[in-house]
């Protein structure tokens, strides 16, 4: 069930991340999902920087706005990227 959750977080957030952030980024949906959970990573990360609570473990879902805010920024990152190779 926890896989489940993480793909449908993964897909939530990927998917409003591609809304805030419209452009040309031609992702499968498939892609989407992986740029929603990494986001979820990302945003766990920096969350648990922001609060660390003692005996939680290092990467761990940030919820869906932590979610969110880590695919935005994974997204951006990303065309920041692609945009330099071009």
């Amino acid at each position: 069930m926890h896989i489940i959750g993480m793909l449908i977080v993964g897909l939530i957030a990927g998917a409003l991340a591609r809304l805030i952030l419209p452009g040309k980024d031609p992702m499968s949906f498939l892609m989407t999902i992986v740029l929603g959970i990494i986001g979820s990573f990302v945003g766990g990360f920096i969350g648990n920087l922001l609060w660390h609570k003692e005996g939680a473990s290092y990467f761990r879902s940030g919820g869906i706005i932590l979610s969110l805010l880590g695919a935005i920024l994974v997204l951006w990152v990303w065309r920041m990227i692609r945009a330099r190779t071009a």
